[in-house]
């Protein structure tokens, strides 16, 4: 009898320490996988880097088109030099015609970085940001017009796509020419649970047109001193799955897994406490 007691109170100890070595073991697991959730961990080390004097600006690259307006105090001398394309005049009541502004074309930048601006004839601009662009195209139009002229360059096709584990991926138009890697996964909605944080895909094409993929890891505050930080035009972003995500594709969500295992445990830990009993 006491024999069959002791028995007893030993196989509910050994279900009881089993028990507790089960929560233990999920509530790791469970610290561990949230250690890569959140961004830019360790903030401290980038508040102690030194910082980039400049601001980021983006530069022209091949297959780039730019919209150039060249403008001065007397709009005739600034005329020859802007490429526009009439429009053909529009009909209006009492058989009048009614003319329209002339429309702006763009400059396609071509793979040597150059483009063929009215009368000065070819300049290159690959490799240039606007702020050069625009200076360089000043110290052309010096000898055609006295006065300091107004140069407004702006890139049209300035783009980036992001695919992957985001809620919506897709390519966006960025419209001030300028985005970062947080930017870029906050209009594509943000990573899904199952993207990985610290293995996150750029793939970015030279001015040479050689491809190039970097891995950048978001869990790091450095990452955003990393050159590959701000998105060139064209860039893309890809965030990649996880293991679970793999394994696991045809089940809409990696947690119910943990439930279900969980259950499973305790439901064999109980069955095995009730037979010894």
């Amino acid at each position: 009898m006491y024999k069959s007691f002791y028995m007893n109170m030993s196989v509910q100890g050994i279900g009881r320490n089993f028990f507790i070595c089960l929560i233990a073991i999920l509530l790791f697991a469970s610290c561990k996988s949230y250690k890569k959730v959140p961004y830019l961990q360790d903030a401290e080390t980038v508040q102690q880097a030194v910082q980039q004097e400049n601001l980021y600006d983006a530069k022209i690259m091949p297959k780039d088109l730019l919209t150039i307006v060249v403008s001065c105090t007397s709009p005739e001398l600034a005329v020859p030099f802007n490429l526009t394309v009439a429009t053909p005049a529009s009909a209006a009541s009492n058989n009048l015609l009614l003319t329209t502004q002339p429309v702006l074309q763009p400059y396609l930048v071509d793979n040597e970085g150059k483009i063929n601006f009215p009368v000065l004839g070819e300049l290159k601009v690959g490799g240039l940001t606007k702020r050069e662009a625009e200076q360089l195209i000043i110290d052309k139009l010096k000898p055609y017009i006295k006065e300091t002229p107004i140069v407004m360059v702006r890139m049209v096709n300035y783009k980036i796509s992001v695919l992957g584990e985001v809620t919506r991926p897709g390519t966006f138009t960025i419209s001030n020419e300028k985005v970062n890697l947080l930017e870029a996964l906050a209009m594509a909605g943000d990573m899904t649970v199952w993207g990985v944080r610290d293995n996150v895909k750029l793939i970015r094409e030279g001015a040479d047109g050689k491809q190039e993929i970097v891995t950048l890891d978001l869990n790091k505050a450095e990452t955003i001193l990393s050159p590959y930080y701000w998105l060139q035009q064209n860039d893309i972003v890809y965030v990649t799955p996880n293991k679970a995500k793999s394994r696991n594709s045809d089940i809409g969500n990696s947690t119910s897994l943990w439930f279900s295992a969980t259950s499973i445990l305790v439901s064999l830990a109980s069955l095995l406490v009730t037979i010894f009993k």
